[in-house]
């Protein structure tokens, strides 16, 4: 007697329409995605559609669509033409968009025109996390990574190159100007002047756009190095009058101060004039991370060094494992659960100058700052210990190997700092919380870059790209709540 196989008629049609809702498993992330999106504020989405004619084709459900790119996010499908493939052949993006399938364009549309209303969206997750019962306090880890901007690095141009290639590009263009105006006169005489003017040398339409180019980005390097020297000069004078208003200063020194800091500050106003709507501050509040400086000479200009993207112009060449990527460095302070409690983005390679922002940020997150707080070594620095201490927060944040090992009696207050912190990390209190940082914050990255598959951003510059960490950070936060109620109805 032969096997007999399970009917199998991929052709039969059904006899009742069958419901969307039994399409997935019961429990199944997709169901869980739309009940908390449901619950979720859209209002910042639906004014900005509500402002439009109503007149004309009628948008798409805002629940869906974010549901549809919060989904996408959560699974690894970060490409708006593979999100809309799914709609087609995903079963769960399928029930998601309730039989509806948005063209790309429009999918793409929506991500970029409320791309600030959805990292928002950050906020409300976090609530629902702590409300649920997750920790979002306590003990947190600082961590940054670096992720791979939408940009090779083979399009970056160092400054020195730039002065080379314009000079390159620009005697041959007038070379071949010269060469067509050559065969103009020749064919004039030949032909008559009445010629169409096609003999324009083919090159020339090659080169010309690139020069153009590289001219647009030298100017560019040029003017924040000018306006990051000007910074310079301004906070040096700004020191240099400290010192000259302090008691101790002797008159005579505290006039030759007060000449240098006239000298600094005429200097810097030579290279960038100040802003008239200037706050003092940059501009910027506590909460902002710290960005790149190009690299100048003592004159305002660019290193040679200094470079520029030509593809995405914010991102920066960084080094992840000791390999060269065009990246940005993404920021996040994480909770004991592995909540994502406050998230940066910032083009500057080096973390030191992204604790203080980053702090701030769970303090306006949460109302409060750590009670714990762990980092690794590239976030020492005396003002950031000085900044933990004097704000409430028992940091054990690792020292560089040779501040480590370095055994001198200490002078001055940043040695001072770093004997300190040595000493706390060698307790046995010190060891056991800063042994918990490598299960706290490392593996959230881990899971983003490889559970979630966002190795590189969608978006260019670096205010698209920030919002699209938030999106980033807000769906982590979702795939972990959905992953504690989940073991919550087990355990029932």
């Amino acid at each position: 007697m032969s096997k007999q196989y399970r009917p199998w008629t991929p052709e039969q049609a059904y006899l009742l329409p069958p419901s969307p809702m039994e399409w997935l498993p019961e429990g199944h992330f997709a169901y869980f995605l739309l009940e908390v999106v449901g619950e979720l504020n859209l209002s910042a989405i639906e004014v900005v559609i509500h402002k439009k004619d109503p007149r004309g084709e009628r948008p798409y459900s805002p629940q869906m669509m974010t549901s549809l790119i919060l989904y996408a996010y959560c699974t690894g499908t970060f490409s708006s033409r593979k999100i809309e493939r799914g709609t087609f052949e995903d079963v769960a993006l399928r029930v998601i968009a309730g039989g509806s399938h948005p063209h790309w364009t429009t999918i793409n549309g929506f991500r970029l025109q409320h791309r600030v209303a959805l990292a928002d969206l950050f906020m409300q997750v976090l609530k629902l996390c702590a409300r649920s019962g997750l920790r979002i306090l306590g003990h947190l880890s600082l961590d940054g990574s670096k992720v791979q901007a939408n940009a090779s690095k083979h399009k970056a141009m160092s400054y020195g190159r730039m002065k080379d290639d314009e000079k390159r590009l620009a005697a041959e263009i007038e070379a071949l100007l010269g060469r067509a105006e050559d065969v103009d006169a020749a064919e004039d005489r030949e032909f008559g002047s009445d010629k169409s003017g096609y003999e324009l040398p083919a090159e020339l339409q090659h080169r010309e756009p690139r020069l153009r180019r590289i001219r647009e980005a030298k100017a560019e390097l040029e003017k924040e190095a000018a306006e990051a020297r000007a910074a310079e000069l301004r906070e040096n004078a700004a020191a240099l009058r400290a010192q000259a208003e302090d008691a101790a200063t002797v008159p005579g020194q505290r006039k030759q101060v007060t000449t240098r800091a006239a000298r600094s500050e005429k200097q810097a106003d030579e290279l960038a004039p100040p802003d008239d709507d200037d706050d003092g501050a940059g501009g910027t509040g506590a909460t902002e991370l710290t960005l790149h400086q190009v690299p100048t000479t003592p004159e305002g200009k660019p290193t040679d060094k200094a470079q520029r993207n030509f593809t995405d112009a914010d991102s920066r060449i960084m080094t992840r494992n000791g390999v060269f990527m065009q990246a940005y460095n993404g920021q996040a302070a994480v909770s004991e659960d592995q909540i994502i409690v406050a998230h940066g983005l910032t083009n500057a390679p080096l973390d030191v100058e992204q604790l203080v922002p980053m702090i701030e940020r769970v303090r306006e997150n949460t109302g409060e700052v750590p009670a714990i707080l762990t980092a690794d070594s590239g976030y020492v620095s005396e003002k950031n210990i000085a900044y933990c201490e004097a704000s409430g927060t028992n940091a054990y944040i690792a020292l560089k190997k040779n501040d480590a090992e370095d055994g001198k009696t200490p002078t001055t207050s940043a040695q001072h700092a770093r004997v300190a912190m040595k000493a706390k990390l060698g307790t046995a209190e010190g060891k056991a919380a800063y042994a918990r940082r490598k299960v706290i914050v490392e593996p959230v990255f881990g899971q983003i870059k490889s559970a979630m598959g966002f190795r590189r951003f969608s978006l260019r510059g670096l205010l698209k790209a920030s919002s699209e960490w938030g999106i980033v950070c807000a769906c982590h936060n979702l795939l972990k709540l959905f992953r504690a109620q989940r073991r919550l109805a087990l355990q029932a």
